[in-house]
């Protein structure tokens, strides 16, 4: 099946006769058995068979299921946040006296997880640059387990080439991580693309309505096998209703991404020829440093993209402030527009930004609405900024 199909048939398993459309929302903690011995045998089967309501409901692996076959993985784990699974992952793969190659554009939260915990207990982290590609292999240690990427970066948008890192990984004997949030599976083929592990904070795009949280890691079998039982281990469960959510956003992924992608090609075209603007990071854009490696192994592109304001930090906190349509939060992936608050570009602290110090950063989230409304606002607020 081609992956439009996939996103809405993935995960459903119609029995003979009537059946609902969506899996059943399955709400369960203690699962009874007729005997011990049907007990014990769904003991060896635990993560994809009832045993226990931790371990997951029909929902649940429905939503697992569903996540590994549209992505191409081999099995899904569901966790309860973006930063659940991102965690989970790390101490699965990383302990003491072991290194980790993590991108310098990471989300804010990977960067505390690996110089918090990750530090306390042994584990060594070398950031690179987003931009390395090949010449990662001068970075591997006899000791490193794992690269650790996230393209584009979660705040400057740097691409990176990951089928050359993962070749190098793989040759090293190294496993690729990859945030995919950004893309989810739709525009980013993570193992096609040499991928081992794709994380995805599913209360993005995934879920699509901002009103769940979640959290899902896809992995390729030898990845798993070392993953899920940690996640076990952590006590990370989710609930049947928000797993439901879940399913009920992958059906219109395909819908809301394309329509996000065209609002953003849009509104980063008016932002490009702004004057108030000095840079757009969109790697969609055909300017965009990293376009190149997008066009050749993304699909598309999502809603979310930075610009660079050639105002002081006040005045644009002032621009955001009136902006009508662009809410304020934490998050994005939603139907809404957002505006994350401004930031002087070098407080990003990573080394590709550091070449481009220019301006106030901002990350703009476009929703659903319709795009001529959307710049209209941010003209609006853009022409009025003092000069």
């Amino acid at each position: 099946m081609r992956k439009d199909t996939k996103l809405v048939e993935a995960g459903r398993s119609a029995g003979p006769g009537a059946s609902p459309v969506n899996p059943v929302v399955q709400r369960a903690s203690t699962i009874v058995f007729p005997t011990l011995d049907a007990y014990e045998a769904a003991g060896r089967n635990k993560y994809s068979t009832l045993r226990y309501g931790r371990h997951g409901t029909s929902t649940v692996f429905a939503l697992q299921d569903a996540m590994a076959e549209i992505e191409g993985g081999f099995r899904a784990i569901a966790l309860p946040s973006g930063v659940a699974a991102i965690s989970a992952t790390l101490m699965a793969l990383a302990g003491p006296g072991s290194h980790l190659l993590v991108s310098d554009a990471v989300y804010g939260a990977t960067r505390s997880f690996c110089d918090g915990h990750l530090r306390q207990i042994g584990v060594a982290v070398t950031y690179y640059d987003p931009a390395i590609g090949a010449g990662i292999e001068a970075l591997f240690r006899p000791e490193t387990v794992a690269v650790y990427c996230e393209s584009p970066g979660t705040a400057t948008f740097e691409m990176q080439d990951i089928p050359a890192i993962a070749a190098v990984a793989h040759r090293r004997g190294a496993l690729v991580v990859h945030d995919n949030t950004w893309a989810t599976p739709y525009f980013f083929p993570s193992f096609e693309r040499g991928v081992d592990v794709s994380i995805h904070a599913a209360t993005k795009y995934i879920v699509g309505h901002s009103d769940a949280m979640m959290g899902v890691i896809v992995c390729t079998e030898d990845a798993w096998s070392r993953i899920r039982p940690v996640t076990a281990e952590l006590g990370y469960a989710v609930s049947a209703d928000d797993a439901y959510l879940a399913l009920r956003g992958l059906r219109t992924l395909a819908v809301r991404l394309v329509r996000h992608q065209s609002t953003a090609m849009a509104v980063t075209r008016f932002l490009t020829d702004h004057p108030r603007v000095t840079r757009v990071l969109y790697p969609a854009l055909a300017g965009d440093p990293g376009h190149a490696v997008w066009k050749r192994d993304f699909t598309g592109a999502s809603g979310l993209f930075g610009l660079r304001v050639d105002a002081s930090r006040q005045a644009v906190r002032d621009m955001a402030d009136g902006l009508r349509l662009f809410g304020i939060g934490s998050s994005w992936g939603g139907y809404e527009s957002l505006v994350t608050l401004p930031q002087p570009a070098r407080s990003v602290g990573n080394a590709a930004d550091a070449a481009h110090p220019e301006g106030i950063l901002v990350r703009l989230h476009v929703g659903l609405e319709d795009p001529a409304d959307l710049i209209e606002d941010l003209a609006r607020n853009l022409d009025a900024m003092p000069r």
